[in-house]
């Protein structure tokens, strides 16, 4: 593949980087985690390529760096899954810089044992107090689920992010989504007993407090989000005159919650489940004012995908003053020629920080970087073990 840094007219020219320092992953150390039994990585250069055919194991490091960021693993849920076959335990050790200072990050989990992540030596108490601390951007092939799935999984794509920002809104995510499962419950229980209603108040409560928050800080996060996404949009599809958006849907958009929820009480306790309330929150994506995944070609959609992804990293730049990891796993096998340039030009032009790729062809990773001058640590992976060069 030839590769030529473009020059993009002011007008569509992507903004200027900032000079917000980087989170730096020095060191990364694996211990059962999935197909790794025991491997450790250190990291010099802002840009680091793992490089290997697929089931290798690449995508399993950038997993690892995730759990060090966010406590849980991107790809799948059950800790006890992530474990290497025939083990029994798994650690992740990450060694971070920021300014001058470092910091140690542990990651660890046992069959039968809870989740821990230490800091320093120090026992964190809540996972939840630890989000954020380390932000992480991560672009993948799975993110075509934010447009063909349903509105869950576009709730956890602005949760997750919002959540890096405000620790108060994960807080309330936490209050909210234990609240609803009583609640549910308990409507569960109502055909064989009837409804305690004392109890279902002490839920509606704390709901009511936990939801208004949560959806006015939806809200007001997409008012300073959408610009950033839109610029992005316009950088990547090269400046056409499409329209873009993404519409906020909610049953609690100019209503009152505690109202509805009341007034839901018969329905809910029939269909024995909560009918009203955030968690049916959708983001609706669209395109010239229709749903991006009816009309939208495999080009715009790849622009949307890239422009949100872009839009989340500046969003954490922004709030954060620092510039979070980003991951890469396997784009430049799903992103067309144009879109590799414009993502190359921005590595160029100092737009992000450190980043970690992916690809199954060492080639074409190593012909897009040296032609683009850009300096690469480079781990090719076989089997869940470093190779030679």
């Amino acid at each position: 593949m030839e590769f030529e840094l473009r020059k993009y007219s002011s007008r569509h020219q992507y903004p200027n980087p900032s000079n917000n320092s980087p989170v730096h992953l020095k060191k990364l150390a694996l211990y059962d985690f999935k197909n790794y039994e025991e491997a450790i990585f250190t990291f010099n250069n802002k840009v680091n390529c793992f490089l290997g055919k697929n089931g290798v194991g690449k995508t399993n490091i950038l997993d690892a760096i995730y759990y060090l960021g966010f406590t849980k693993s991107a790809l799948n849920g059950v800790d006890a899954q992530n474990i290497k076959h025939g083990k029994n335990q798994f650690i992740i050790k990450g060694k971070f810089s920021n300014e001058g200072n470092e910091s140690e990050v542990i990651c660890s989990y046992a069959i039968g044992s809870k989740k821990a992540i230490r800091e320093d030596g120090m026992d964190t108490r809540k996972l939840s107090d630890h989000i954020g601390k380390y932000p992480i951007v991560l672009i993948a092939p799975n993110d075509i689920e934010l447009i063909w799935s349903g509105g869950e999984v576009r709730r956890k794509f602005f949760d997750s992010l919002i959540a890096q920002l405000d620790k108060n809104y994960l807080e309330h995510l936490i209050i909210y989504s234990n609240q609803l499962k009583q609640r549910n419950s308990l409507l569960k229980q109502s055909g064989e007993k009837g409804i305690d209603y004392d109890l279902l108040d002490t839920y509606d409560q704390k709901i009511i407090v936990s939801g208004n928050y949560i959806h006015q800080k939806r809200t007001e996060f997409l008012t300073s989000f959408l610009p950033l996404f839109k610029e992005n949009y316009v950088f990547l599809s090269g400046g056409t005159n499409e329209e873009v958006d993404i519409q906020y849907k909610s049953d609690c958009s100019g209503k009152d919650f505690g109202t509805l929820l009341k007034n839901s009480i018969r329905k809910d306790i029939v269909i024995q489940r909560t009918s009203i309330g955030i968690h049916r929150d959708d983001f609706v994506f669209t395109l010239n004012q229709f749903e991006l995944k009816r009309i939208g070609s495999q080009g715009q959609q790849k622009s949307f995908l890239i422009g949100l992804k872009l839009a989340e990293f500046k969003s954490i730049e922004n709030v954060k003053k620092v510039k979070p990891l980003l991951l890469l796993d396997d784009i430049f096998d799903k992103l067309d020629d144009e879109r590799i340039h414009k993502l190359v030009t921005l590595v160029v032009e100092g737009a992000f920080g450190q980043l970690f790729i992916t690809d199954a062809r060492p080639d074409r990773s190593q012909g897009l970087l040296k032609e683009a001058n850009v300096e690469a640590e480079l781990f090719f992976i076989e089997n869940g073990k470093l190779t030679a060069v």
